[in-house]
C-alpha cells in the first residue's frame, strides 16, 4: 500500500461561507487526494465525530472534508434563527466547493440533508451517498431521546468530569469515559465559568419541529435518488427500525444495506473499524487497505 504520510500532518483548517453569510468551520485531510469524501455530522455533533474514519481514509489516499453545521462547533450562529432550508443550502455550498463531486457520508441529520439535496437536484453535487443510521422516516422515540439529552443541563457543567459523567449515562454501553482533551471541542466555557455544549440551544425547538414537517418532502426526495447508496445501520439503534429500513429499500431499491449488529444510533463511535471498512469497500478501496484503529473514539457527543 502506498504510504501517504500522516493524515494529521496533511490536515488543513478551512471555512466555507454560506449563502446567507454564516461562516462554516471545516477541515480537509490530504487535500490533493482522491476520491473526495465529504462528511456531514448529525444534530448536536461536530466534524470531530468523523476523526478516526477521516484519518483512516485519508491515509489510503482520499481527500476527506468535514465541517461543523451552522450553530454547531466553531461555525457561526445566525442572528435571525434557524430553518432546515439553511442546512440544505449549506451542504450544497460545501459540496460545490470541492474539486470533484464528493461521496457524501451523512449521519442522522447529515444523511437526511444529503437525501434532500441529492433527490431534489437535477444534477446532484455528490457522486454517491453513505447514510449512517438514518432513513427518511424515523422512530420518533429515538429522536426524542437525543433531543432530551440536548435539552438537559442548560446551566452547563462545573468541569469536564461532570460532562463525561453525562455522556457515560447517555451511552452506558461505551467503555471508559471521555477525557478532558476529547471533550474540549464539544464544550464552550461561558462568562460564568460554566462549560456548555457546543451547539446553539436556539436550534432545538425550530429544527425539531421542522424535521417532522419536512418528512413527506424527504420521502419524496429519497424516491428520486439515483446515485449509488449505502445504508449503514446499527443493530441496537432506536432511530431506525426494520420497518423504516424496509420502507427505505423500497424507495431506493438499488441501495445496499449493511447492519452493524452491536452498534446503536452512534454507529461511527460504537463500531468504528467495521464502519470505516464498510465505507472503504463501498468506495472501492477494498477493506484490505484499512489498518485496525483499535477502537479509537470518533469524537461523537
Amino acid at each position: 500500500m502506498v504510504d501517504f504520510g500522516s493524515p494529521r500532518e496533511q490536515t488543513l483548517d478551512t471555512h466555507f461561507d454560506s449563502a446567507d453569510g454564516v461562516r462554516l468551520a471545516g477541515e480537509i485531510r490530504n487535500p490533493q487526494g482522491a476520491p473526495c469524501v465529504l462528511f456531514a455530522h448529525g444534530f448536536g455533533q461536530t466534524r470531530h465525530a468523523w476523526s478516526a474514519t477521516a484519518d483512516a481514509l485519508a491515509a489510503t489516499g482520499c481527500r476527506c472534508v468535514g465541517f461543523d453545521a451552522r450553530g454547531h462547533g466553531l461555525s457561526g450562529r445566525p442572528d435571525d434563527g434557524y430553518h432546515m432550508q439553511q442546512f440544505f443550502d449549506d451542504l450544497r455550498t460545501v459540496a460545490d466547493a470541492q474539486p470533484q463531486k464528493p461521496i457524501l457520508v451523512g449521519a442522522s441529520m447529515g444523511g437526511l440533508l444529503g437525501l434532500a439535496v441529492a433527490g431534489e437536484s437535477e444534477t446532484p453535487p455528490f457522486s454517491a451517498l453513505v447514510l449512517v443510521d438514518i432513513t427518511p422516516r424515523w422512530e420518533t422515540s429515538g429522536v426524542e431521546r437525543i433531543l432530551d439529552f440536548m435539552r438537559a443541563w442548560p446551566d452547563g457543567f462545573g468541569d469536564y468530569d461532570e460532562a463525561a459523567q453525562a455522556i457515560a449515562a447517555y451511552l452506558p454501553h461505551r467503555r471508559g469515559r471521555k477525557s478532558a482533551a476529547q471533550l474540549q471541542p464539544l464544550l464552550r466555557r461561558g462568562e460564568d465559568g460554566r462549560l456548555r455544549w457546543h451547539w446553539d440551544p436556539r436550534m432545538l425547538a425550530p429544527i425539531a419541529e421542522e424535521g417532522e414537517r419536512h418528512q413527506p418532502r424527504l420521502i419524496e426526495a429519497t424516491r428520486r435518488v439515483k446515485l449509488p447508496v449505502l445504508l449503514l445501520s446499527g443493530g441496537r439503534s432506536d432511530v431506525v427500525s426494520p420497518q423504516t429500513i424496509d420502507e427505505f429499500l423500497e424507495l431506493v431499491p438499488h441501495a445496499r444495506h449493511i447492519e452493524l449488529p452491536r452498534a446503536t444510533h452512534m454507529v461511527a463511535g460504537d463500531a468504528n473499524d467495521a464502519f470505516t471498512r464498510a465505507i472503504a469497500d463501498f468506495i472501492g478501496l477494498g477493506a484490505e487497505t484499512m489498518q485496525p484503529m483499535n477502537g479509537r473514539p470518533s469524537g461523537t457527543a
